[in-house]
């Protein structure tokens, strides 16, 4: 990740002062929100959404997604980067044999159907 977006990460010092104010459904998130928000993010990449309620964000400006509609956004902005990437992607597997099918297979049982569905329908691109 620092590779490829050098400056994704907000130091603690930038969050840790704003995790005692914040509100959220389990206390042991309050920091995601708090590093979101000194961070500017747009959203929060979560596939715990329920702790995250757009009641308690959108007083931030800030939206919670789940990882497969993030993936599949990125996706639609970039279809040649996000096919390029899943290429490489299924390269680096440690069952380097694996077809594309075996590749769309993983994702879905990591809970994204939506990205193993794109994948099969593109899977003579990667």
């Amino acid at each position: 990740m620092r590779e490829a977006i050098p400056d994704w990460e907000v130091p603690e010092s930038g969050w840790s002062q704003l995790v005692h104010r914040l509100e959220l459904p389990d206390p042991d998130d309050r920091h995601v929100l708090a590093a979101a928000i000194a961070g500017h993010a747009d959203c929060i990449v979560t596939a715990n959404l329920q702790d995250f309620p757009a009641s308690v964000l959108n007083g931030f400006g800030i939206g919670a997604i789940d990882p497969d509609t993030f993936i599949i956004n990125q996706w639609d902005l970039d279809p040649v980067n996000a096919i390029a990437a899943f290429k490489r992607m299924r390269a680096r597997r440690k069952k380097p044999g694996s077809s594309p099918a075996d590749f769309a297979d993983a994702l879905e049982i990591g809970g994204l159907p939506t990205t193993a569905e794109r994948l099969r329908a593109a899977a003579e691109l990667i």
